[in-house]
């Protein structure tokens, strides 16, 4: 039996991601600020009061798992504005490098003594952090977030290599969640499948590589 902890785990693609893998037989811990009642209702672990902005929080949470071995960790916190050139709001970029680029990098630092030989980690990042595939620009405050994030994962593929840790960038397609406001191409379930079936095939040697969800490979 896997461990798998999800961050972000109470809405959209991570509750999914949660149910789908506590459905295979997964040890799932749900890792969020505030839990939800389709959270609590999978019957898992839930870890709330947890801000990824925060080092302490993550710290804390540390604490709270210590002993447990994590066989994979999915940094799927995240949030998005949609600010443009004639509508910049700082605090909101600001905000979202602290979510979507920073996040990670302090929860995987944090709980890197949990991660076993032969471990993973995942960062939930988005192909809006191509700068080779923009072609359609604005929302700055997202973009460089998660171009950001996706150094932060091709790091940590290196620095954690040495101790056996794959880590994987992978777009979840244009999922309708709430943070979408219901646009999109795809539900969080087919999302959520793809997800764990790129998590599933990572090896070491693809470490710190970047994909999109459906299994095609995505260009910087």
């Amino acid at each position: 039996m896997s461990v798998v902890v999800v961050t972000g785990a109470n809405r959209g693609i991570g509750l999914e991601m949660c149910r789908q893998f506590a459905a295979r037989g997964d040890e799932v811990i749900g890792v969020c600020r505030s839990s939800s009642a389709e959270l609590r209702g999978l019957g898992i672990r839930v870890e709330d009061g947890v801000d990824v902005t925060k080092l302490a929080s993550v710290r804390g949470l540390a604490a709270r798992l210590g002993g447990v071995s994590i066989r994979l960790l999915v940094n799927n916190a995240g949030v998005l504005f949609r600010g443009g050139l004639d509508s910049l709001d700082e605090a909101e970029i600001r905000l979202q490098f602290e979510v979507n680029s920073l996040g990670p990098l302090r929860v995987t630092s944090a709980l890197r003594e949990l991660l076993e030989r032969g471990s993973k980690v995942a960062i939930i990042t988005s192909r809006m952090g191509s700068i080779a595939d923009n072609d359609s620009g604005g929302a700055y405050g997202y973009r460089m977030s998660k171009a950001a994030v996706n150094a932060v994962g091709k790091s940590l593929s290196i620095d954690l290599g040495g101790e056996g840790i794959a880590v994987v960038l992978l777009h979840p397609g244009w999922v309708r969640t709430e943070m979408t406001r219901g646009s999109g191409l795809i539900d969080a379930p087919e999302a959520a499948r793809g997800l764990i079936a790129r998590m599933d095939a990572l090896t070491l040697e693809q470490s710190g590589s970047f994909w999109h969800q459906n299994g095609d490979a995505l260009p910087w």
